[in-house]
């Protein structure tokens, strides 16, 4: 995941980059997130001065989560086979699912999140397991602003994709 500080927005705004991310991990995308940095100082004063208070719904971490995961190279899908099949219904009618096959737990500032992938061919798993738990525990921390207590990570699939040169051109003839 690429993070960088943008000029032309805000302070506390966070720009993700993913035409960066796109081309390290070989995929098209040109889209440009933009994420509102959540200061924890801020919380906190709000609560002593009574100023008001921020609530950060749990769909809104889990969204995230799988958005970080989503960035790392090799993960081809987020979610199982049954998941991942209610989740293409669900992208027909409605778009993209951020955060299928995510789960997460709260607990006033701690997360801890459990999430199914699938990994591309031939990528290393656990190196592909491990880059997810960096980018997660990075994006909540940075992003949300909350401590993240674990990273449960469930290797679900691997996908394959057979390329046009892999298969014959013409079926044979016999004559």
């Amino acid at each position: 995941m690429q993070l960088r500080r943008d000029e032309s927005v805000p302070a506390n705004v966070l720009v993700i980059d993913q035409a960066a991310v796109a081309a390290r991990s070989g995929r098209a995308g040109r889209e440009r997130l933009e994420f509102t940095i959540v200061d924890t100082t801020a919380f906190e004063a709000a609560a002593a001065t009574g100023t008001g208070k921020t609530v950060i719904v749990d769909g809104v971490v889990a969204k995230i989560v799988g958005i970080a995961a989503r960035e790392v190279p090799g993960v081809f899908a987020l979610g199982g086979g049954a998941g991942r099949a209610l989740g293409a219904i669900r992208e027909a009618i409605s778009g993209t699912d951020p955060s299928q096959g995510v789960s997460i737990t709260v607990d006033e500032t701690r997360v801890a999140v459990d999430i199914s992938l699938v990994v591309e061919y031939p990528h290393e798993l656990q190196k592909v397991a491990d880059e997810v738990r960096a980018a997660i525990t990075t994006a909540i921390h940075t992003i949300v602003g909350m401590q993240v207590t674990a990273v449960d990570v469930t290797v679900k699939d691997v996908h394959y994709a057979a390329t046009p040169a892999d298969e014959p051109e013409t079926p044979a003839v016999q004559e």
